[in-house]
């Protein structure tokens, strides 16, 4: 599995896929196009440029919470949130051939995806993040190794992504609550020296 995935971000769909290509070029090689409030034809326009983008670079791409675009443009899969389309209702739509990953904040919304059998969790959020409008409850260090030890405890398996407001300085801490990758926006954009910053975290996250 992938352990870094690049959330996009943007004032304007060109400024999403602007940052896209740059975290691909860095040398990112997952990621999830996460446009909000546009209409239809934007949102397909847009997620047909990333798809040629994340072509260009071998590069996994997951559309946000919307399963006809994720569909049309032939994306790798989609990234469900807590009130979005069930993951069954899309597995059903999409079929086997896409990934399915699935927002979760608490130990009962991890349970929930394992038994609509999402392909991952991203769980969170870590810490305040200016990127979403509606924030859950904010899980910290100690909420990972909780909700990670019951999953544990359980014998149940499925990669977990960190979400949330994450830095550079906590990742080490992060990956050694178990979880599997973490997922980043803010970080990623805007760098200066974005091939150096993505080479410093594939190597912490290389550290688990």
């Amino acid at each position: 599995m992938i352990r870094l995935q690049y959330i996009s971000q943007g004032r304007t769909p060109q400024e999403h896929l602007k940052n896209i290509e740059n975290a691909c070029k860095a040398g990112c090689r997952w990621i999830q196009l996460r446009l909000k409030d546009v209409d239809m034809a934007t949102y397909l326009n847009t997620a047909l440029q990333c798809r040629n983008i994340c072509d260009q670079y071998d590069a996994i791409m997951i559309v946000n919470d919307n399963v006809s675009v994720t569909k049309a443009v032939l994306a790798d899969g989609i990234h469900l949130g807590l009130s979005d389309m069930n993951p069954r209702e899309a597995r059903k739509i999409l079929g086997d051939n896409f990934i399915i990953g699935g927002t979760a904040n608490t130990i009962e919304n991890c349970l929930q995806h394992l038994e609509d059998s999402v392909d991952y969790i991203g769980l969170g959020p870590y810490k305040h993040t200016v990127t979403k409008k509606k924030l859950s409850p904010i899980l910290g260090v100690e909420g990972y190794r909780n909700i990670l030890g019951q999953l544990k405890n359980k014998n149940l398996k499925v990669p977990v992504v960190a979400i949330g407001g994450i830095t550079e300085k906590d990742i080490e801490i992060l990956m050694q609550t178990g979880v599997s990758g973490i997922a980043i926006s803010g970080m990623l954009t805007n760098q200066t020296d974005l091939k150096k910053k993505i080479e410093t975290i594939k190597k912490l996250l290389a550290n688990r």
